[in-house]
C-alpha cells in the first residue's frame, strides 16, 4: 500500500478494509476507543509519533511495515 511517506491520513487507512483488518488484529480492543475516531484527521506519521508513548517502537515499525506491504 501506498503510504505516501506516512502522510496518508488514518481514516483513509480505516476506510479499507485491508488496513482497518491490521490495525484490528494488532490493536483489538483499542480500536474501540472513542479517540480513534477523533484520529481520522491526522496523518499516519502524527499517529506513530502519538503512540510512541503508549506502544514500543517496534512494535509501531512492524505496524508500518505491514501496512506497506498490502
Amino acid at each position: 500500500m501506498d503510504l505516501r511517506n506516512q502522510t496518508i491520513s488514518v481514516g483513509e487507512l480505516l476506510d479499507n478494509p485491508k488496513s482497518k483488518a491490521v490495525f484490528q488484529r494488532r490493536f483489538g480492543k483499542l480500536m474501540q476507543h472513542p479517540m480513534v475516531r477523533a484520529a481520522r484527521s491526522l496523518t499516519l506519521q502524527q499517529l506513530a509519533e502519538m503512540a510512541a508513548v503508549y506502544l514500543p517502537q517496534k512494535t509501531i515499525q512492524d505496524t508500518l511495515r505491514e501496512l506497506q506491504q498490502l
